[in-house]
């Protein structure tokens, strides 16, 4: 109002310093008007009171809103994130953050921020008693300043002082979260430059501290109330899920119990597997062979069967579900299950059952084999050692299904630690055939197969008993009759030394093919020794050198020990012939040519040339 319009008395001045007041007008207002000294300190006192009334409501006010907000938020970190929000609003700084206590640790860590741009700051940890935070978190009491890097009130540490430094931070307040005597952290406000805070301001975000203290504790329980309803809700679940595997996997063990009862087989176990699960199954046996399958089983299929499962459990390789079909340690074979997803508890054990069941079934019939094949062993015992006369072993050999007035060869099958392996004797036997006489003697496995390639025969053998390293086989005949089995034999296993001796080990073959070797080696001589013994410096020679004067000593003999004839042989020079035997002078002596040196020599190279000759 200007001054011309002012009353002239001072009754009228009070009168316009009352209305100001009524008009809510500014301290400065009120302090224009000219009345005495006591009534504008009354009305400036009013004044003050009236704008503290205001600032009150509006904070209430504030706090009335936030608490609304709280209310609403069920996750603790949106609870967090409102807190420092609302604490920057209401006290107007640069920014706003709340540190949490790890009781594990025994220090607060930084939770939430608002208006932080330092990463070193949002990360800081704040031991009990070290800088502004750490003193309100260890006496549970607020403190404020307005220059904290200068204030020695607080206990500085570089770390807490370069993140303030790196925030820019220069005044602080803070004050301590407290839920029935339970510290539950700090509530900061701060600023990027000087301020000093009122008590009243201190005392607003202690309200905001207490309220936003209750709302975090209050929501922690319910996240932790839902929690716990979500785990007793799974565990309901999983207590109805193991329900009904347990009445799943009952159904399971009857099906199977059944099918053994039932004499129902192993097709009929990999058939109820499918009907249950789904999918497809294959069972194989000990040698990786399949024995039965039933469902979609895909064309493409390749089975590991030489896995090691140790543990006997359960496993899955590339989506295939693999069960060890075994008896103690005695491997039977493997169960696979393919074409299914998600298998349940339940479901893993049913196919472990089948496992067993089929093992059970797969030894039921071992039981049934072995007493066949027991029979079969000492026939073929009976054959060789011979026991009773030449009808009578005619007569069993025909009641063993075995004709043995048509041709035959006699195969003597030898392992490396001569302990007749019963999973190579039963392969023997399916390799040889219906009609052949397959059974274990001394430590041997001996067929009589039909036919009259005695060589042919044992190189095929070998060949399909490959995989099963050290299994040596020798053939012999063709032979007619059981009379010429138990000299057979002997020729058989004479055969087999050879070949073991000659270092053919896993390999086949019958004596007529090793020549003047199969009549030396019969005695197990080591023939890798002599060669050695004989011609030693010479092989130690070409070794080092790279040359071959072996070689020149085998064409030296075969030309008929003449240079000339030697060096056309090897497409060289007389001379080079002649410093080559020089050599071999040097190196075997000058009594090499000598007779019987010379038939040890030639010797030992055709012993050389059967041992590195594959086959």
């Amino acid at each position: 109002m200007p001054d011309d319009e002012l009353p002239t008395d001072e009754q009228g001045r009070l009168l316009h310093l009352l209305e100001l007041l009524a008009a809510h007008a500014t301290v400065p207002d009120v302090v224009a008007v000219q009345v005495p000294p006591r009534a504008r300190e009354l009305a400036l006192r009013l004044a003050q009171e009236r704008d503290a009334h205001l600032a009150r409501e509006a904070a209430l006010s504030a706090l009335l809103d936030i608490a609304r907000e709280l209310a609403s938020e069920s996750d603790p970190a949106g609870v967090l994130d409102a807190i420092v929000r609302r604490a920057r609003i209401l006290l107007r700084t640069d920014l706003a953050y709340l540190t949490v206590y790890d009781p594990e640790v025994g220090d607060t860590y930084m939770r939430a921020t608002d208006g932080s741009i330092s990463a070193r700051f949002q990360s800081v940890r704040l031991a009990l008693g070290d800088g502004l935070g750490g003193l309100v978190a260890s006496t549970h009491k607020p403190y404020w300043t307005a220059d904290y890097t200068n204030d020695q009130r607080f206990a500085h540490t570089s770390a807490i002082d370069s993140a303030v430094a790196d925030e820019g931070i220069i005044a602080i307040c803070g004050t301590p979260l407290i839920v029935e005597s339970h510290f539950v952290g700090v509530l900061f406000a701060a600023n990027r430059s000087p301020r000093p805070f009122t008590r009243d301001e201190v005392s607003l975000l202690g309200s905001l501290a207490a309220l936003a203290a209750v709302t975090l504790v209050q929501t922690r329980a319910l996240a932790e109330a839902e929690q716990a309803v979500r785990a007793l809700s799974e565990a309901h679940e999983t207590v109805r899920q193991y329900a009904a595997g347990v009445e799943k996997a009952a159904a399971a063990h009857d099906r199977f119990a059944s099918l053994v009862l039932q004499d129902g087989g192993v097709e009929g176990i990999t058939k109820s597997l499918v009907e249950l699960l789904g999918g497809w199954a294959v069972l194989t046996d000990a040698e990786g062979e399949r024995r039965s399958e039933s469902g979609p089983v895909p064309q493409d299929l390749g089975l590991v069967t030489d896995g090691n499962w140790g543990s006997g459990r359960l496993v899955e390789v590339d989506g295939t579900y693999v069960a060890p079909v075994s008896a103690v340690r005695d491997r039977l074979g493997t169960l696979f299950v393919g074409g299914v997803e998600d298998l349940s508890d339940s479901d893993r054990r049913t196919i472990e059952r089948a496992a067993v069941v089929t093992a059970l079934v797969l030894l039921f019939e071992r039981a049934v084999v072995d007493s066949h094949q027991h029979e079969r062993d000492r026939l073929v015992s009976d054959l060789i050692s011979p026991r009773g006369g030449i009808d009578d072993r005619l007569a069993l050999t025909r009641s063993a299904g075995f004709n043995a007035g048509q041709p035959f060869c006699l195969l003597v099958i030898r392992g490396d630690d001569r302990a007749t392996s019963r999973s190579v004797l039963l392969s023997t036997s399916t390799i040889a055939g219906a009609d052949a006489l397959v059974g274990a003697h001394d430590g041997d496995i001996v067929a009589l197969v039909p036919g009259d390639d005695p060589d042919g025969l044992a190189k095929s053998m070998a060949a399909r008993l490959g995989r099963r390293a050290g299994t040596t086989v020798a053939g012999v005949g063709p032979l007619a009759g059981v009379g010429g089995i138990p000299d057979a034999h002997a020729a058989g296993v004479r055969t087999v030394r050879a070949l073991l001796a000659l270092g053919r080990r896993g390999m086949g073959g019958a004596a007529t093919e090793l020549g003047f070797a199969g009549l030396i080696v019969g005695s197990e001589p080591d023939i890798g020794e002599y060669v050695a013994r004989v011609l030693g410096p010479v092989l130690d020679y070409d070794e080092r050198r790279g040359t071959d004067l072996a070689g020149t000593l085998a064409a030296y003999f075969a030309a008929g020990s003449s240079p000339r004839y030697t060096a056309g042989t090897l497409h060289v020079h007389v001379n080079t012939v002649a410093q080559r035997l020089e050599r071999i002078t040097a190196l075997l002596g000058d009594a090499w040519q000598h007779p019987d040196r010379a038939l040890e020599i030639q010797l030992a190279l055709r012993l050389r040339d059967l041992l590195l000759t594959p086959g």
